[in-house]
């Protein structure tokens, strides 16, 4: 049996309360880039990804970068 398609999981992306601009970051966030690398390539200030993230960490009761990815991971939110 072949694996569904990865969908980014909307149900719980609207459950979260999560942007499509917070799902941006954090898909750069889970490639390892650095705040100051998400910001160049999403075209926003390195203070705004640290407000992204700051959103992210909530809504996910994350307590860091790694925690983040790995619940959003978990979640079927990000690859």
């Amino acid at each position: 049996r072949e694996p569904l398609p990865f969908d980014g999981n909307p149900q719980a992306q609207a459950a979260l309360g999560i942007t499509g601009r917070e799902l941006d970051v954090l898909r750069e966030l889970a490639e390892g880039r650095s705040n100051k690398e998400i910001g160049r390539r999403l075209g926003i200030s390195h203070e705004t990804v640290k407000t992204h993230l700051a959103r992210l960490y909530e809504r996910l009761g994350a307590r860091g970068r790694a925690e983040a990815v790995l619940l959003a991971r978990e979640l079927g939110l990000i690859p």
